[in-house]
C-alpha cells in the first residue's frame, strides 16, 4: 500500500499567483484608493486647489530653512578651514614644548608630560 500525497507549497497560493498576504495588500490598496476617491467628490475643488497651494507653501518654507542651515554650515567650515592654517603652527609649537620638557625630564624616573589645551 503506497501512500500518495500531493505536494504542498510552503505558502498557499491564491488568486493570481499571489499569497494570501500579498492579497490582502491588493485589496487594502484598493480599498483606499476607493476611499480617496469617495471623499474627493465630497470636497469642493477649491478645497483641492488651496489644500495643494498651502503644500507648496510648506514646502518652501522648509527650503528656505534648509539652505540657510547649508549656508551657516558653509560659513562654519570656512572658519575651520581658515583656522587650520594657524592650527599647524599651534601644534609644531606644542610638539617643540613637549620635546622640551621631555629634555628636561631625562633625568627624572615619573617623566612627567606638559600638553597645552586650546580654549
Amino acid at each position: 500500500m503506497s501512500e500518495e500525497m500531493n505536494p504542498s507549497p510552503e505558502e498557499p497560493v491564491g488568486e493570481e499567483g499571489q499569497t494570501p498576504l500579498e492579497q490582502f495588500i491588493f485589496h487594502q490598496r484598493r480599498g483606499l484608493e476607493e476611499f480617496g476617491k469617495a471623499m474627493e467628490s465630497l470636497l469642493p475643488p477649491q478645497f483641492k486647489e488651496h489644500t495643494q497651494a498651502a503644500g507648496n507653501e510648506f514646502a518652501t518654507g522648509f527650503r528656505v530653512l534648509i539652505d540657510a542651515a547649508i549656508d551657516e554650515i558653509k560659513k562654519a567650515s570656512e572658519m575651520e578651514d581658515h583656522d587650520g592654517q594657524g592650527e599647524a603652527e599651534h601644534e609644531a609649537q606644542a610638539r617643540a614644548n613637549l620635546s622640551a620638557d621631555e629634555d628636561d625630564d631625562e633625568g627624572s624616573k615619573g617623566g612627567k608630560i606638559r600638553v597645552e589645551l586650546d580654549d
